[in-house]
């Protein structure tokens, strides 16, 4: 329990530390600038969501959660900016939208297969502990803070600057990494309802060339709206970066492909076609990278 809540804790300072940081001068809402302001709405929706979660021990609403408090961040920034009276410039648009549409499509996603499951299996151990299943929510908190601040922050500063090659380098960045992700979990689900497939892992379309190619098209999209900010961040804004570097750690490194390699190993590890696959076919960046 001590863990637990301490981990909540680490949470909480590690966001404010990084919106602080990030903080742009004269966007002030509330009293607050707005980048602590987006870190405190990731949060507090987390946690309203999560009172019923708790008691009923569902996790039914948590990926959903994310998508509301990220669609949640990205209304604040625009309206914090708004209301100083700002012209909205074409990057605070075009990533407010960007985020948006990403948060969207992946939310509806992720929820639809949740309730087309039953359950999410990674919460069987987990919701048995409140504090432990609090933790948790906290942590998406954290990670829907993280993956957006620099999108957050680019929107904050509002560069009226005619469009250069940072903007157009990162859009297509962006639009090529949300490409691989739809078209990757599209291919996968058609595989999975086939009938025929039960049991089976995917080898067709992307999945040909990456073992991942989701997650490669996420770090890929996040890293175009780094791009596209790099030339209007300046100091401490920096740490900001944190975006792509994160979402690239924890897809990596943490809950990601380890667990899903891992699972994969269990499933079918004795299988010649996939041991071949896997000699074949590289574990994230398509054509390129690690196989093994």
């Amino acid at each position: 329990m001590i863990k637990d809540f301490g981990a909540i804790a680490l949470c909480i300072l590690t966001a404010s530390i990084v919106a602080v940081a990030a903080s742009v001068d004269g966007v002030i809402f509330s009293g607050l600038p707005v980048i602590l302001l987006c870190a405190i709405v990731s949060f507090a929706t987390h946690w309203i969501i999560a009172v019923p979660s708790l008691i009923t021990s569902s996790e039914k609403y948590f990926d959903f959660t994310g998508m509301v408090a990220t669609l949640l961040i990205v209304l604040t920034s625009m309206f914090a900016l708004v209301s100083t009276g700002a012209e909205l410039s074409i990057r605070s648009v075009f990533v407010a939208a960007f985020v948006s549409v990403w948060t969207l499509r992946l939310g509806i996603f992720l929820y639809k297969r949740i309730v087309k499951a039953g359950e999410d299996r990674r919460f069987r151990e987990i919701k048995k502990s409140l504090p432990k299943f609090l933790m948790t929510w906290t942590l998406s908190a954290l990670w829907v803070f993280l993956t957006t601040v620099n999108a957050i922050t680019l929107i904050a500063l509002n560069p009226l600057e005619p469009v250069g090659i940072f903007f157009v380098v990162g859009t297509v960045f962006w639009l090529l990494g949300f490409g691989f992700e739809v078209i990757a979990d599209r291919q996968k689900k058609h595989f999975s309802e086939q009938p025929e497939n039960k049991g089976r892992f995917i080898t067709q379309g992307l999945w040909s060339v990456s073992r991942h190619p989701n997650y490669f098209g996420e770090i890929i999209l996040w890293s175009g709206i780094g791009i596209i900010s790099l030339p209007f961040l300046s100091g401490w804004q920096f740490m900001t970066l944190v975006s792509p570097v994160f979402v690239f750690l924890l897809l990596t490194r943490i809950s990601g492909l380890p667990f899903l390699e891992d699972k994969a190993e269990k499933k079918w590890g004795e299988d010649k076609d996939y041991i071949e696959y896997k000699k074949r076919t590289p574990i994230l960046v398509p054509f390129f990278g690690k196989k093994q």
